[in-house]
């Protein structure tokens, strides 16, 4: 079906998933929408959340799109289900994948997750691993300084080293966990800084593969995949800087970007 996808975040984090549904679906047309100019999400109030989600999704839906994919923990956390209830198309999250990954990846049932604190706050992570395996332990941690840090590009060097390390010291003190789950998809920029900070011996896990994978497996039950040829032109639309958006945009996913426009939503 010759209709785009649409992903959603709350700034450039979202790019993550991004990449992975490009990786996986070389021929599906993405259309993606971060809402840099009221990024971070994670400290706002559950209603605000839920009002620019819908927002963003409105704007979307208005581009004819086949399936949307949250690219947002905290917008997952809160919205998910409520869009499920309200759209006719697909709704993918993030969380759930993630916490499946997690599972199969873990030795000692001892896993880590750090996320805004809207998310670590919802309990969502918790949740949904215990929801697929009980006897999961889980330890939850709120790092809210990672994604103002990545929204200015500071992904690597000395800052980011330093920030991440102190964010993560009450998880790393512990030395119990082995598999340690990015419940932010601003955190994989961050991925090589914490897996230096965590040691070789917890696994980093990042929703965006998993994710990628459940949007394939819809698609293609569905009967929505795009089996035509055609030269796959992706469209970014952010509601804050351009510039910025399109320097982290080609840094992370290396790959030419025309243009990325601007998009005025309701409350911005």
């Amino acid at each position: 079906m010759d209709q785009p996808i649409g992903v959603i975040d709350s700034g450039v984090g979202g790019l993550t998933v991004a990449s992975e549904l490009m990786r996986q679906l070389p021929k599906e047309q993405l259309i993606y929408l971060g809402d840099t100019l009221r990024c971070p999400y994670g400290p706002r109030p559950k209603e605000e959340v839920i009002q620019y989600t819908l927002e963003m999704v409105d704007f979307l839906m208005k581009k004819n799109i086949k399936l949307l994919v949250i690219a947002c923990n905290t917008a997952t956390a809160f919205t998910l289900d409520l869009l499920r209830e309200k759209l006719t198309i697909p709704v993918i999250g993030v969380i759930q994948p993630g916490a499946r990954a997690a599972i199969k990846t873990t030795q000692n049932m001892k896993i880590g997750v750090i996320g805004t604190e809207g998310t670590i706050t919802s309990k969502a992570y918790p949740d949904a691993l215990h929801s697929i395996h009980s006897d999961i332990n889980v330890y939850d941690l709120a790092c809210p300084r990672f994604v103002p840090m990545v929204e200015k590009g500071v992904l690597t060097g000395e800052e980011a080293y330093r920030v991440v390390e102190e964010s993560l010291q009450p998880l790393k003190s512990e030395k119990i966990i082995d598999t340690l789950i990015l419940g932010c998809t601003h955190y994989p920029l961050l991925k090589d800084t914490i897996q230096s900070v965590m040691g070789e011996e917890v696994t980093v896990i990042s929703s965006g593969e998993e994710t990628a994978r459940e949007v394939s497996a819809i698609l293609g039950y569905q009967a929505l995949l795009y089996e035509g040829e055609r030269a796959t032109k992706h469209v970014f639309y952010t509601t804050g800087s351009s510039e910025v958006f399109a320097h982290i945009a080609k840094q992370w996913l290396d790959i030419p970007i025309a243009t990325v426009e601007t998009a005025y939503l309701i409350s911005t």
